[in-house]
């Protein structure tokens, strides 16, 4: 099977989504599948070809920015080409060049497979509101030129605007997740390495993004350390440079500094890091805001070193909690909240340890690439261009 993979960034960029599309993309290549990733040269430094895992990676070269997204003027020359070459079209949204790369795909009478990763909401401001209408535009456009829409979950579907409005289409397949089992000598050398002994230490996996709601993270820390005052957060992952986060990242600094005792950056680990640093801790955070985030890989990675969670209360989100009993949720935007999940998490943590297997029971990047492969062939198996007009919407936005 030639599959042609078209999303806005891809690795080496850190995100949800970038991970979660390089996990399969690299298990479909593993089976003996053709993959090619056409993305943007988000980084002049990077190649603008290149084979990482068996997938074939080429960027298109950035004319400029719009908040998170890019304008790449040649992107519809590797659109057609690789749509004329693949037998599947897999887009992913939120995505510009989705709608248009769709349309390449019933021209060419190739299935086309859409993977909605959330909901988008950029920031306030003139030039954003006018970004907001033009993505969602074209989000419908490519939701029309799709044979299926996968979604994480059945609580995001239900909940999500764009998903809500699609559901025929709609089929529901878990994210890929995996995570090495932490190394005790791995272990043992990052907790001597931050002095961790004596500490309880709180988690937090994420980029420094305004969506991911680090600020109640700081807000709540008072309250935790006024139980445990031996508390410190450490943070992994992008913190510096991070696309289109540089004033979160500056109104944020004097907290970094007011905390710094508290808080310690680690930065970008590799799998075997990022597992010893979730077996090292007591506690992982996500307090994301909003429905850009669906569900959040990074709870059920440290689900699966051992480590409880406490998540917001959002659509798709509470869902690994709620499937494993690990963890606690809190309503999002709420500090005070948020800290007595923590604190409850704390002082009961052996109620809310599950089997590594019990884990992997539901969440595996095996599991993931099975349900997509067979996707793709029985779309094959059947005629390739999708049925005319696009679903009507329902007239209360629900399902």
């Amino acid at each position: 099977m030639k599959l042609f993979i078209a999303l806005t960034y891809y690795r080496p960029h850190i995100s949800g989504l970038t991970i979660y599309v390089e996990r399969v993309a690299r298990a479909l290549a593993a089976r003996g599948h053709e993959v090619q990733v056409l993305t943007s040269r988000y980084d002049p430094a990077l190649p603008l070809f290149e084979v990482r895992d068996g997938v074939k990676i080429r960027r298109v070269p950035v004319l400029m920015r719009i908040s998170k997204g890019v304008i790449m003027p040649t992107i519809g020359l590797w659109a057609t080409r690789l749509a004329r070459w693949a037998d599947v079209l897999w887009l992913h949204l939120p995505q510009f060049d989705a709608a248009g790369i769709g349309l390449r795909g019933r021209f060419f009478h190739k299935p086309v497979v859409l993977t909605y990763h959330c909901d988008i909401r950029l920031p306030p401001g003139p030039l954003n509101r006018a970004a907001n209408l033009v993505v969602h535009l074209m989000d419908h456009v490519a939701a029309w030129t799709a044979n299926v829409i996968v979604a994480y979950t059945d609580d995001y579907v239900r909940h999500s605007p764009y998903l809500s409005r699609y559901v025929p289409k709609v089929r529901v397949i878990p994210p890929p997740v995996e995570m090495p089992v932490p190394d005790p000598n791995q272990v043992a050398a990052f907790r001597r390495q931050w002095r961790l002994d004596g500490q309880v230490v709180i988690g937090m996996v994420a980029r420094l993004a305004a969506e991911k709601g680090v600020e109640y993270l700081l807000e709540a820390l008072p309250r935790v350390l006024a139980v445990y005052p031996n508390a410190r957060v450490l943070f992994a992952g992008p913190c510096r440079d991070v696309v289109g986060e540089a004033a979160y990242a500056r109104r944020l600094q004097p907290f970094f500094e007011l905390y710094r005792d508290h808080w310690s950056f680690v930065g970008v680990l590799d799998p075997a890091e990022t597992a010893a640093f979730f077996a090292s801790c007591d506690v992982t955070v996500l307090p994301s805001i909003n429905a850009t985030e669906s569900f959040g890989l990074v709870q059920v990675e440290s689900m699966l070193c051992g480590t409880p969670v406490v998540a917001s209360d959002l659509p798709g989100v509470r869902v690994p909690v709620a499937t494993t009993g690990m963890g606690r949720t809190a309503p999002p935007r709420n500090s005070s909240a948020l800290a007595e999940a923590i604190l409850e998490v704390l002082s009961h943590r052996e109620a809310y340890i599950r089997p590594r297997e019990e884990v992997e029971r539901h969440f595996n990047t095996g599991r993931t690439a099975d349900a997509y492969e067979s996707l793709f062939e029985e779309l094959l198996g059947q005629s390739a261009f999708p049925g005319k007009g696009m679903p009507r919407a329902e007239t209360d936005g629900r399902r």
